[in-house]
């Protein structure tokens, strides 16, 4: 028989506890995009100095998750919840009180570490306490990390505009319940481990046919690429639609801020609909519609009124991340057991990757403007196209069965 690696009931006060972490984390990610206007004012940055915090912050909570999430895979680590949610806890209390550039950047990367220790241990959790429904523990866990994100562009309208940076102190009050509830959700998961449980693990290396191991590296590079696309177009409108509106619309910042958030919030509702929408549609086609669907939107998005803007930002944040915890799903699929390694390559590695792009766009923008550069973004989407690539479900349900 084999060893107890299939939880059969779904754990919902787990799934809601890490969820609720989950939405923790990423509105304190949130908090660094959201104070980008005060610092600019502040410090008198430029575009490309914008862009390297969002790169600070990016590479050091992605780049760094996929080793965690191996190791994670050979070795569970429950004590890293809380431990990264200290880190986080410092690093924005640092920001608070960060006075110069370098500074930011050392704090930025604080709550960078503190993500990328919370991600892989965070997605076996949830994978754990999903019992036989994976599809939908996907969506609850995602869903808190996206409405956690959608919260960003409020906190400058309700903190930072009205207090300025001294404004960020008030986030370790979530990185203080995160802590708390992390250390509620570790001691489930060591009580797990104890008890028996592990994750299945695909067979042996050595026993997969070698053309399946090359479409399984292949699909893994597109998967990797179209998460990439997705981020670097999340950047453009996540990081400087705000300053778009401002220069073209005359919009003061507080209103600007509601528009990033209408397109984050449809995005956290696209998430949580994109589970029961890949059930119907399949996996790669959801992946694929995702990605291509949001291209009209996109592309029309700097030529419109202020009052079609919003409807397109709402219509095109919930297609393009109605894909969001498809796409880890899909992952897993290819690598079954490996939920920490796969969740530190497409929710660590790509978005890292993203940070990239927002350099490049802060770095653009400086050189021929952001008008430009918003009406070239909307085409990134349409590289969604190289979805058609990927293996069907079918193909990925024959291969887990055999």
């Amino acid at each position: 028989m084999e060893p107890r690696n299939v939880q059969q009931a779904t754990i919902y006060r787990i799934l809601l506890a890490v969820s609720f972490v989950h939405l923790f984390n990423d509105s304190i990610q949130a908090v660094i995009p959201a104070i980008f206007p005060i610092l600019k004012e502040n410090m008198l940055l430029s575009f490309a100095q914008i862009g390297w915090i969002s790169f600070a912050l990016n590479m050091t909570s992605s780049v760094i998750q996929p080793i965690i999430g191996y190791a994670a895979d050979r070795k569970p680590r429950p004590i890293l919840l809380p431990l990264g949610m200290c880190c986080t806890f410092a690093g924005v209390l640092l920001l608070a009180f960060a006075n110069n550039y370098v500074l930011v950047l050392f704090s930025v990367m604080l709550v960078g570490f503190g993500s990328a220790a919370f991600h892989p241990e965070g997605m076996r959790v949830a994978h754990m306490a999903a019992g036989l429904r994976k599809g939908l523990s996907q969506s609850i866990f995602q869903v808190g990390g996206n409405a956690g994100q959608s919260l960003g562009p409020m906190l400058t309208k309700w903190i930072f505009i009205p207090f300025g940076q001294i404004g960020a102190l008030t986030f370790t009050i979530f990185a203080a319940a995160g802590i708390a509830v992390q250390a509620y959700v570790a001691r489930w998961y060591r009580e797990m481990l104890d008890a028996g449980y592990t994750f299945r693990k695909k067979t042996s290396a050595r026993t997969i046919d070698p053309a399946r191991s090359k479409s399984i590296r292949n699909a893994t590079i597109i998967l990797v690429l179209l998460v990439f696309l997705r981020s670097w177009y999340g950047a453009s409108i996540g990081s400087y639609y705000a300053f778009y509106l401002m220069e073209n619309y005359k919009m003061p910042l507080d209103d600007a801020q509601v528009y990033i958030f209408m397109y984050l919030a449809a995005g956290a509702i696209g998430t949580f609909f994109g589970g029961p929408l890949a059930d119907r549609f399949g996996r790669r086609n959801l992946i694929l519609i995702s990605m291509v669907g949001t291209v009209p939107f996109a592309l029309a998005l700097p030529f419109v009124s202020q009052f079609w803007a919003a409807i397109l930002l709402l219509i095109g944040g919930f297609v393009l991340l109605s894909s969001f915890s498809v796409t880890v799903i899909y992952a897993q699929m290819l690598y079954p057991g490996n939920i920490g390694t796969v969740s530190g390559l497409i929710t660590g590695l790509a978005f890292g990757l993203g940070g990239i792009g927002s350099l490049v766009i802060g770095s653009l923008i400086d050189g021929i403007g952001i008008t430009n550069v918003i009406i070239a973004c909307g085409f990134l989407p349409l590289l969604g196209l190289l979805a058609l690539l990927l293996p069907r479900d079918q193909q990925l349900e024959e291969w887990a069965a055999e």
